[in-house]
């Protein structure tokens, strides 16, 4: 039966209606897209009605099975990855040539411009700006003396600076003389030096700094203008002057640029409606010519391209939206000034101390030893299989049953049967697996794209999220099965929570283990990240080596002895209990805990940073989680043998009586729940008691969803589609989605953010389903139904992840010794 048929007749035994005399006008509604005629010239208005409202109904229906169909039949997965193919073919040359020919230096666009996000949240140009914590400005600037060199604006930013340093720090109201700040404990040294006009006085002090190396400072930030359009009110003479003493001292200026960092700070605009009596001269017009001199006096000097000045000009960007605000109508607010301070602190620190979230000013690092491990594999593999291509190698591998879906352990079932996989097709799957690595690698590890902060509003994330379940509700289908928690139901469970995740980010047994790891240890090797990096997968990767081996150990307790016997009930009750024991002495350890997990080399797998903390807290976050799942399934299993549950098509789970106790329970506890945890104020409080509660929530939602028949036998198709890859774009997404490690967006298409996001979007979970494809396809030639075999390629697994960690300490050991 046609599968619109089987939803039309669902639809009928929903709301059926009284057999009504054939009339010569009655409603027809004809084959697929013809429109129903409605007309009763001899019944009452109110059959009128019915019967086209009967027959409306029906079209929708049709036209919203048809619409489905038309959608699937012309948007296969297969075009899309194929227009995914040629959009990163594209937009990867897009991107190279602009940086070829238009400049590809972060450090200039994060010096010559920018954008608000909202109010306060500056956003460079193409790179991503850290904002820098005191301890970090120490620690960069130990040991090295700044020097502001200017007027009044360029004190203000001097002091912005320092806050920065010391928070403690602002003006104290001094004006036209110099200001020294020293921090001793990291011997940082910031000076303002008064110098209101470009003159003589100004000469003298830089070639003296040129002369003695020991008070030269190190960063330089310099700049002045105003002073000159007053005191000679804006003529052109003082123009052309400003442009004589400019070009006496860009030869000193690029000289100590040679060796050290000089900034200079083009001129601000001002609120010329707020300026006093005496400063009315300084207009934005003179302003923009004083600025043109600076740009066309200064390195002049083409022999020497390494001794540059870098200007300051995105302040100026930034004034604009601001300056209205000045209280003088010359100096400006605040939040500008920070903005200013902080761009600063990224040109001169970002090279320094590579924060993650600063791509601005970063240069490449070199590829690690086992990156370039890595990248031989790949190409190895990329070799082979054209060898074997080439030789006409297509013999299958030995005959084996159809592999297991790699979650449910269920035996696939496809439409048409599937060709046994030959020679060449774990190489053709490596090959593929290592051009999507060089994907990867260009987006997060090379400066191909561009990268920008994440913003959170609350369209950006409300309206994706409603999209998404309109979109969720609009592939609703009839399930195969209504067990419950059937299949068609987790995975649409996994879909929409794996969808909520991704929004929330961008806005503010061995085939199991093989499918979880695989991508993550090729994308700890490539991406240069450690293991707990990606720390979903570690965490369900311990949990499910410790669920195995606690139904492993003695006695094994199986299904069938269970059945035969209460008492084996009793059995699985002590292994819970013993887990649970095992898991409240670890909880309220935390020494012995980092302890054992600080050993080498099992530190290699959960340190992050140099620390097992992080490991701890996602550990201790969820540790009470297996035990609520091995429970329910345990109690799920008692009642199946019980027969307590009633889990035919339609049927409530429980009888009446129970199910609409047991609903209205799970609504109020789902109810309060959420508004607890969406009222929380205090978020260590709110962790300590999440693993306590947690599973009360879980299981509300389970009642709600399937305690009534007619819920357990939809299933939205749409949220089971992305379910079925919701590991893979939990990982994609650190890398080809998001950027600098989730900390930003990637940006493919600059200057159109939701542009951006959908072709973004669209390549990234086009990525996310042919890595799931690779991976089931090397799941089969990896994992072996031989228990010895599979005994022996663990065994070699092994050996090979402890030559990589002893290579990765080998490397460390040579890069410490080299430093």
């Amino acid at each position: 039966m046609m599968e619109d048929e089987k939803h039309m007749q669902v639809v009928a035994v929903a709301a059926p209606e009284k057999p009504e005399p054939a009339m010569p006008h009655a409603t027809t509604v004809a084959e697929f897209g013809d429109a129903p005629v409605c007309s009763a010239p001899y019944h009452s208005a109110a059959s009128h009605l019915s019967a086209c409202c009967h027959g409306g109904a029906k079209m929708a229906f049709l036209a919203y099975s048809l619409g489905k169909r038309e959608i699937n039949q012309y948007f296969s997965i297969k075009n899309a990855k194929l227009l995914s193919v040629a959009a990163v073919i594209l937009l990867t040359l897009f991107h190279t040539v602009s940086r070829y020919y238009g400049g590809g230096d972060t450090c200039e666009w994060l010096l010559s411009s920018g954008r608000y996000l909202g109010e306060t949240v500056w956003q460079p140009y193409g790179c991503m700006m850290h904002k820098y914590k005191n301890t970090e400005a120490k620690t960069c600037l130990a040991e090295k003396r700044v020097a502001f060199v200017g007027d009044s604006r360029i004190r203000q930013l001097f002091y912005s600076y320092i806050q920065i340093i010391d928070a403690a720090q602002s003006a104290d109201g001094r004006k036209h003389e110099n200001i020294l700040f020293e921090d001793r404990s990291a011997s940082v040294n910031v000076d303002f030096l008064w110098y209101a006009e470009v003159n003589n006085s100004l000469k003298e002090r830089l070639i003296s700094w040129r002369k003695d190396p020991s008070i030269k400072p190190d960063v330089i930030i310099i700049g002045a203008a105003t002073w000159s359009i007053k005191l000679h009110g804006g003529s052109s003479e003082a123009l052309q002057q400003y442009r004589a003493n400019l070009t006496a001292i860009s030869l000193p200026l690029e000289q100590l640029a040679e060796d050290g960092e000089v900034y200079w700070v083009l001129q601000d605009p001002v609120h010329e409606e707020g300026l006093s009596d005496n400063r009315k001269m300084i207009t934005n017009e003179q302003l923009e010519l004083y600025n043109k001199v600076v740009l066309s006096t200064l390195n002049s000097n083409k022999k020497n391209s390494k001794a540059r000045v870098r200007f300051l000009g995105a302040l100026r960007q930034a004034a604009m939206e601001a300056i209205a605000q000045s209280a003088d109508g010359l100096h400006l607010p605040e939040s500008t000034r920070n903005v200013a301070a902080m761009v600063l602190m990224n040109a001169v620190c970002n090279k320094v101390l590579r924060p993650t979230d600063g791509s601005c000013c970063q240069s490449l690092p070199a590829p690690s030893l086992l990156q370039k491990l890595m990248a031989c594999v790949f190409l190895g593999s990329a070799l082979v299989f054209l060898v074997l291509h080439a030789l006409g190698h297509n013999r299958p591998w030995k005959s084996r049953p159809t592999p297991p879906d790699v979650e449910s352990g269920e035996e696939k079932k496809p439409a048409t049967a599937a060709s046994p996989l030959n020679h060449k097709a774990p190489f053709q799957a490596l090959s593929k697996m290592g051009l999507i690595m060089v994907y990867f690698y260009l987006c997060d590890r090379a400066n191909v794209f561009m990268k920008e902060q994440k913003f959170y509003t609350h369209s950006t994330f409300f309206i994706p999220l409603i999209y998404m379940f309109v979109l969720g509700i609009f592939y609703s289908e009839n399930s195969k099965e209504t067990k419950l928690l059937n299949r068609e139901q987790t995975d649409e469970w996994k879909g929409w929570m794996q969808l909520v995740i991704l929004i929330y980010h961008i806005s503010g047994a061995s085939v199991v283990l093989f499918r979880l790891n695989f991508l993550v240890v090729v994308l700890c090797l490539v991406m240069d990240r450690p293991y707990q990096f990606y720390y979903f997968v570690p965490l369900v990767t311990f949990w499910f080596v410790v669920i195995y081996a606690t139904m492993a150990m003695w006695p094994q307790i199986r299904q069938k002895k269970a059945n035969g016997s209460g008492m084996w009930h009793v059995g699985i009750l002590g292994k819970l209990l013993g887990l649970l024991l095992f898991i409240c002495f670890f909880a309220y350890s935390q020494g012995l805990f980092e302890n054992i997990f600080s050993v080498w080399p099992i530190s290699k797998l959960f340190e992050l940073n140099g620390s097992i903390h992080e490991w701890w807290f996602r550990w201790k976050l969820d540790r009470f989680a297996i035990i609520h799942g091995m429970l329910f399934a345990f109690v799920y299993l008692v009642l199946q043998k019980c027969q307590g549950l009633s889990e035919e098509k339609g049927e409530p789970l429980f009888s009446t009586r129970i199910s609409n106790i047991l609903l209205l329970i799970s609504v109020v506890s789902f109810m309060t729940y959420s508004i607890w945890a969406s009222s929380c104020k205090n978020k260590t409080e709110c962790n300590e008691l999440h693993p306590y509660i947690s599973g009360l929530q879980i299981l509300a939602f389970i009642l709600i969803r399937n305690i009534p028949g007619y819920s357990r036998s939809l299933y939205s198709s749409f949220f089971a589609w992305f379910g079925k890859i919701s590991l893979e774009l939990f990982i994609c997404q650190y890398h080809i989605w998001l950027a600098a490690d989730t900390k930003g967006i990637l940006v493919l298409i600059p200057g159109n953010p939701l542009l951006n996001i959908i072709i973004s979007t669209f390549i990234f979970v086009c990525v996310a389903h042919e890595i799931s494809v690779i991976t089931n396809d090397l799941a089969q030639v990896a994992i072996p139904k031989d228990g010895g075999a599979l005994l022996r390629r663990l065994l070699v697994a092994g050996v090979f992840t402890l030559g990589l960690l002893l290579v990765s300490r080998s490397a460390e050991g040579i890069q410490g010794g080299g430093h």
